[in-house]
């Protein structure tokens, strides 16, 4: 029995069904009350009311598919915003976090995801001292989540002269795009910058400030939207990124609280965790929260990532190293 058909009627996807049901309980009602007046149609009545409760438990059903359909798809929305930043390791850190990018760019393209640049800042050796990133496909967030923390690669820089190993990292978060969400921002808590969309040499392809810059205030989160056409679509991407960067905030709190009941999950999805390495000298990625290495590090940093996300997708935390 459906008991919410008047919210079940109010939405596009679930409203014919309703209506459906609507229709079906009415009949059922009219069959009763015939036979109330004439016992003799029990018989009839009865076929009836069978056929009737055959189509009810087809429409329940199916409603109970499209439900469980969009508790996954908001547990596991197809939509991420992909953040990429330079961390320690000056130009050597944006070459690396540029790398990381086009590794999950080039899994994207394997899984025909939508990949579209939203904020890209340039360091002065072409690599990212930071990038967002709009990612939209089948199992995005379920497959991409745990690529969340700080990434450290170990290498031998083309600038060095020594032959010395350095070490740089950058970090990676994954921030799902819910429909639903916890998060309310008060707009006297924003700070709202506008500023034209920068081409290719730093040059402005745009005469109207249509890029927009949203600061959290008492967070002092930021995010930047470049790519849509006009200001109020800018706007309105950076506002679904910080609502999403500020659920992740609390998301991560709210895991530090019952961290010790998690040993047996991946991480907290704590932007702060090191959970990888990337050692090129011994062609070796290790993954510090599963305890696992894999080789062939070209490969790996030309998409090919399966192995990686399919062992974290079935992997238990070990012991602290």
């Amino acid at each position: 029995m459906i008991e919410n058909l008047e919210q079940l009627k109010k939405d596009h996807k679930t409203s014919y069904f309703a209506l459906e049901y609507e229709r079906l309980l009415s009949e059922e009602k009219k069959v009763n009350d015939m036979v109330a007046e004439d016992a003799s149609l029990r018989e009839i009545a009865d076929e009836e009311i069978q056929n009737i409760n055959f189509q009810k438990e087809a429409i329940e059903r199916q409603l109970e598919e499209m439900m469980k359909k969009e508790e996954e798809e908001e547990e596991f929305p197809n939509e991420i915003i992909l953040e990429v930043r330079a961390g320690t390791g000056g130009d050597e850190a944006s070459l690396f976090a540029w790398e990381l990018a086009h590794m999950y760019e080039r899994f994207s393209e394997k899984q025909k995801w939508g990949w579209k640049v939203l904020n890209e800042s340039l360091s002065s050796a072409d690599g990212y001292k930071e990038a967002s990133i709009e990612v939209k496909g089948k199992d995005v967030y379920k497959m991409l989540r745990y690529e969340t923390g700080v990434h450290r690669v170990q290498r031998i820089p083309a600038t060095e002269k020594n032959g010395r190993i350095h070490t740089s990292t950058a970090s990676v978060a994954v921030l799902p795009l819910k429909k639903k969400t916890t998060i309310v921002i008060n707009p006297a808590d924003l700070e709202i910058e506008y500023s034209r969309s920068g081409g290719a040499g730093g040059q402005n392809v745009n005469k109207v400030e249509t890029a927009v810059r949203l600061i959290h205030k008492p967070t002092g989160e930021d995010v930047r939207c470049t790519t849509e056409r006009t200001q109020l679509g800018n706007r309105e991407k950076a506002m679904q990124m910080l609502t999403s960067k500020l659920q992740m905030i609390k998301d991560e709190e709210e895991a530090k609280k019952y961290s010790g009941d998690r040993k047996n999950q991946i991480g907290t999805a704590d932007r702060s965790e090191k959970i990888r390495t990337y050692n090129f000298p011994q062609d070796r990625v290790t993954d510090h929260r599963i305890k696992q290495s894999w080789s062939n590090i070209p490969g790996i940093m030309e998409g090919s990532i399966d192995k990686i996300i399919t062992a974290l997708a079935s992997g238990e935390v070990g012991d602290e190293e």
